[in-house]
């Protein structure tokens, strides 16, 4: 049976709780919109799912129903009681945060999904969002698809193309690893407490050849361009500073292609 917002609120309140704003827990209820992310992440019995901030358990037990095989992790411990309640051995679950670091996995995640294929399906904290599709889109191979939920902001950011104000470093990284698609937005009201920004979920599907081998070299190239996104290459790189063919010194990163991008990564090694 499907979480409502009052079985929501019901089970944290039956253990005295109450969303932590710290944790950025926004609690998604809304079923409709669960259906669209089991859809789009197109579950295979048996598969294994990483799924990040799992709060009550709502979208958990959709994919367990679903026959997937659940590594969650979930940083508030006072909400270990509801979702062993909800879902016992039926889930693997580490309590602590998702990243030892602002640019690392924490290593209890790399033990839980260890190198096997995996999906990364979670309604994402906001101010984890970034940095975690960042590092499992350039560490792990493994992760063959990724169906979240993010900010709208964040979501324009990860999908964006080049010449508008939402391309940048964590688009550019993103695409050169990974096929990035919207799959919906989604208003407040489908959360509670309801956040004062629209969300969206975003599907994310690892290429079958990256377009890069060095996505670490890339990341480093990517910042320093869009430090200055504004500037010429020229101005950016020196203006002695040999480009490949095709590549003029007057052109701006904003401009430029992701594919151009990792070609100048490349070439300036």
């Amino acid at each position: 049976m499907a979480q409502t917002l009052g079985e929501i609120k019901a089970l944290l309140a039956s253990h005295g709780l109450t969303p932590k704003k710290k944790f950025g827990q926004n609690f998604l209820h809304d079923g409709n919109q669960m259906r669209k992310i089991l859809d789009a992440a197109g579950i295979v019995p048996g598969e294994r799912v990483l799924e990040v901030g799992p709060g009550t358990g709502a979208l958990t037990e959709r994919l367990a129903d679903a026959g997937a095989r659940v590594a969650a992790v979930e940083i508030d411990r006072d909400l270990e009681p509801i979702l062993r309640q909800r879902l016992g051995d039926r889930i693997t679950l580490h309590l602590g945060s998702a990243l030892a670091g602002k640019h690392e996995l924490a290593p209890e995640v790399w033990e839980m999904v260890g190198d096997e294929p995996f999906k990364l399906i979670a309604n994402l904290p906001y101010n984890v969002a970034s940095p975690l599709l960042a590092n499992l889109a350039t560490q792990s191979a493994s992760m063959t698809a990724a169906v979240v939920m993010v900010q709208k902001e964040v979501a324009d950011r990860l999908t964006a193309g080049p010449g508008g104000k939402d391309y940048g470093p964590l688009g550019v990284v993103v695409q050169a690893m990974c096929e990035a698609r919207r799959v919906t937005t989604l208003s407040p009201g489908c959360f509670w407490p309801a956040p004062s920004v629209a969300s969206a979920v975003v599907k994310l599907t690892r290429r079958a050849e990256p377009l890069t081998d060095d996505p670490a070299a890339l990341s480093a190239t990517v910042h320093r361009l869009f430090s200055k996104r504004r500037k010429q290459l020229g101005a950016i790189l020196g203006r002695r500073t040999p480009l490949p063919d095709g590549f003029s010194p007057d052109a701006r990163p904003e401009t430029l292609s992701v594919e151009q991008i990792v070609a100048l990564a490349r070439w300036l090694g």
